[in-house]
């Protein structure tokens, strides 16, 4: 299926996604980006559709290619005081604060946002395979997280972030189980499924 530029009229539609809503380490990374009227990526698709080594020779490009992008997280902290979908959504928002062109209209992959300023919007769920902007917000954030993920990799080797990137792997809960958790965990989530057995 070929990606849609637009969604609505507005010269300035921009798009926004967010990475690692279900991970139990690590922050909740979003990304907004404006590209230009008659952009054209043959390559560019959902960031989880891409290989790795895809979604890092896209990266470059998309930046380059924009109007203005933006690449936002939000810590385990802030996840873990107001609740992983408002974080999302604050990271969101944040990304589309930062950006140095205004949008006059903002679409959103999933069903869920609230309203920033008094720019419209509209919710695309599964909007990342419809529409380029979010498959391109999709790849940033998708890849300034793992970025980010292989950086505290190195601190705590023995979760093997820079392979899961913080997802509820096996070998990540079998590690939270015979290490206990770090300051990256998000202590509001069901960290390992007995875990109301768990001292933590």
């Amino acid at each position: 299926m070929t990606l849609k530029i637009q969604y609505s009229t507005f010269d300035l539609e921009c798009g926004t996604d967010e990475a690692g809503r279900g991970c139990l380490a690590g922050p909740v990374t979003a990304a907004a980006i404006i590209l230009p009227k008659h952009y054209k990526n043959s390559i560019l698709n959902d960031s989880k559709q891409l290989s790795t080594k895809n979604r890092n020779i896209l990266k470059p490009l998309i930046e380059n290619e924009s109007v203005c992008f933006s690449v936002q997280h939000i810590f385990e902290e802030d996840i873990d005081s107001i609740n992983i979908l408002n974080a999302s959504i604050k990271a969101m928002h944040l990304s589309i604060e930062q950006l140095n062109t205004q949008p006059e209209f903002i679409i959103v992959d999933g069903n869920k946002f609230k309203p920033f300023k008094k720019i419209p919007h509209q919710t695309i769920v599964k909007g990342d395979s419809k529409f380029l902007s979010i498959a391109a917000a999709s790849v940033l954030a998708k890849t300034y997280r793992d970025e980010y993920m292989e950086t505290i990799h190195k601190e705590f080797p023995m979760y093997n972030w820079k392979q899961n990137k913080g997802y509820p792997t096996k070998e990540h809960r079998a590690a939270i189980k015979k290490y206990g958790i770090t300051k990256y965990h998000r202590k509001s989530f069901r960290l390992l499924p007995e875990q109301y057995r768990l001292d933590i």
